[in-house]
Formats: structure tokens, C-alpha cells, sequence
């Protein structure tokens, strides 16, 4: 059995995890605010679905990780293959939890704008900083 390839795998399925249990938690906050702003008679903002949908990107650079790691895994020694392995795992990890921060900070930002009509590119900015940490793990981990 080659690990590198577990690794390769895992990086995916982690990082998917991540950007369902992110979306899950933005989502929520999405439907929360267009809830009040129905309650409210006010216009429910469809920029939300941004908030929402931020996280699913983390899912994309752990197919485009697993894509570099499998053409690099084959033929390599098992101790390669055991790097190969935790790099997957630790990449996967920190695009998981940036997902996870991601959903998080959109949720916040989508009960913000939806109260106050203001404030989308700041929002939007600490969105984005959240995503730098997945971006990072995805880019180092196809250096290494």
C-alpha cells in the first residue's frame, strides 16, 4: 500500500468536511437574518448567499492539493510516502478549520449586513482573511 495516496485522499475529504460543517454555520445565519428582515418587512438581502456560499472554495483546493499530491506519490519510498501522509492530514486539517472560521465570520456578517444594510466589504474582508489560511495550505503543501 502506498500512504501517499491515503494522504492525497485524505486532503480532499477533510477539507470537504470542512466547507460542509462552514456552510452549514453561514448558512444558518444567511436564513436567521432573512428571517428577521422578513419579520421586519425590510428587504432580506440576496447578497447573503455570498456569506453562505464562501466556504465551499476550501473544498476546491482540496481536490486541486490531492491532484498535485497523487502525481507526485507513486514510486516514492515508504518514508516518503508517510510524509505524504501527514501532509494530506495537516493540510486538510487547516483547510477544514479555515472552512469551519469561514462559516463563522459569515454568519456574523450576514446577521450584521442584514441588520444595519452596511458594511459588506468589510465583511467580506475578514471572509477572505479566513480563506488566506486554506489558500496558504493549499499552495505550501504543492511546493513541498
Amino acid at each position: 500500500m502506498n500512504w501517499g495516496f491515503l494522504g492525497a485522499g485524505l486532503v480532499m475529504g477533510i477539507a470537504a468536511m470542512g466547507s460542509a460543517i462552514g456552510i452549514g454555520t453561514a448558512g444558518q445565519g444567511a436564513i436567521g437574518a432573512w428571517k428577521r428582515c422578513y419579520l421586519n418587512n425590510k428587504p432580506a438581502p440576496f447578497l447573503l448567499v455570498v456569506f453562505a456560499g464562501a466556504p465551499l472554495t476550501q473544498t476546491i483546493y482540496g481536490f486541486l492539493l490531492m491532484q498535485s499530491m497523487i502525481g507526485k506519490v507513486g514510486g516514492v519510498d515508504v518514508g516518503q510516502q508517510l510524509f505524504y501522509l501527514g501532509l494530506g492530514l495537516a493540510c486538510g486539517l487547516a483547510m477544514c478549520m479555515s472552512a469551519i472560521a469561514q462559516g463563522k465570520a459569515g454568519a456574523a456578517g450576514s446577521d450584521a449586513l442584514a441588520e444595519t444594510g452596511k458594511g459588506f466589504t468589510n465583511y467580506i474582508m475578514v471572509v477572505g482573511l479566513c480563506e488566506t489560511i486554506a489558500l496558504f495550505s493549499m499552495v505550501f503543501g504543492m511546493i513541498v
